[in-house]
């Protein structure tokens, strides 16, 4: 069904194809009719964090910023959602267009800007949601705190969201608010890490359960660069690493369309890069933390090869714009089938 919605959907501006997939699945969901046009998913349970899931294949953050829509994906057959990313305080992000998509490429570029309703708004929808599965949260800070107040946002966010979330994501590594990716350096990662260990180890006195953490970071790093977050991960006890968000590479989309535009580049240019940190993380890091691959993930192929490359779990989102909710089986069947144990 996807393959007859998707040249109508690619007529329209990319974000106005967003929107309107998500309010359609949200209808369908409420209709009855999500569950019986999508493909059935064939459980494919692992722990990680600690945490149960159903199957090793989740949504990336990024597509429902709000929580607008979690019983709607829940319907697509996720081992997991991630929603978010979401900022203590309403921020509209860029002005549009800020969007792209490449076709050719099978690509996206976007510089949303963490545009979002606020952390008290994406609570109230967890609340109204029906989802009971696994459900990671992901935070960031405003564009207009400084950076070096940053740690401040993070702790705000991660206070109002630690009841509702099965695992909590900080991102770090979105290109489209200034100076975040500084925070994936040395010293100033260090002191964000410890002071998010030290506000978890209170929530979870408070709250009598603790919510693991991870961390998203950027494809645009070098091998001694990733090294060192692999050391600072597991000195500051985080959970997980998400490897990776978006890059500001172009060299494979500089000739197409818009390949220039501003903003982070997902989709299949990103797959090798993506890949490749995946496994310098998963080499630096052993099994003292376990690496969520993202990023280029187009078909089940992909979803295995970076299973292979060292990665426990696998996230969703640009190949779901070209390929559809049939992509979700394709990852599940072709891990199950090439990493059977």
């Amino acid at each position: 069904m996807y393959t007859l919605l998707r040249p109508l959907l690619f007529a329209l501006d990319a974000e106005s194809a967003h929107h309107l997939t998500l309010e359609s699945l949200k209808l369908s969901a409420r209709s009855g009719l999500a569950g019986v046009c999508t493909p059935r998913v064939t459980p494919w349970p692992r722990k990680v964090m600690g945490i149960e899931f159903p199957n090793p294949v989740g949504l990336a953050a990024g597509l429902d910023k709000n929580g607008d829509y979690i019983d709607a994906l829940a319907t697509l057959g996720f081992g997991f959602l991630e929603i978010g990313t979401v900022t203590p305080r309403p921020q509209p992000g860029n002005p549009r267009p800020r969007m792209f998509r490449l076709p050719a490429a099978r690509a996206v570029i976007n510089r949303m800007g963490f545009n979002n309703h606020g952390v008290d708004a994406l609570v109230a929808n967890v609340r109204r949601a029906h989802f009971r599965g696994v459900l990671g949260i992901n935070i960031g800070k405003n564009f207009d705190t400084p950076i070096e107040r940053a740690a401040e946002d993070y702790l705000a966010c991660l206070r109002k969201v630690y009841e509702h979330a099965s695992y909590v994501t900080v991102n770090i590594s979105s290109p489209n608010t200034k100076n975040l990716r500084q925070l994936q350096q040395g010293d100033e990662l260090g002191q964000l890490l410890s002071a998010l260990r030290d506000e978890r180890e209170r929530l979870t006195d408070r709250h009598g359960r603790r919510v693991p953490l991870a961390l998203k970071i950027a494809p645009d790093l070098e091998a001694a660069q990733v090294s060192a977050i692999a050391e600072l991960l597991v000195t500051y006890r985080i959970d997980a690493v998400i490897a990776t968000n978006t890059t500001i590479a172009r060299d494979a989309v500089a000739q197409q369309p818009q390949g220039r535009e501003t903003g982070g580049l997902s989709g299949a240019p990103l797959t090798a890069q993506a890949q490749k940190i995946t496994a310098q993380l998963a080499a630096a890091l052993g099994d003292a933390v376990p690496v969520i691959g993202v990023g280029g993930i187009m078909c089940g192929a992909d979803a295995a090869a970076r299973i292979g490359a060292g990665a426990s779990l696998v996230q969703l989102y640009t190949g779901l714009v070209y390929s559809g909710p049939a992509l979700v089986s394709d990852c599940v069947d072709t891990i199950r089938k090439e990493h059977p144990c």
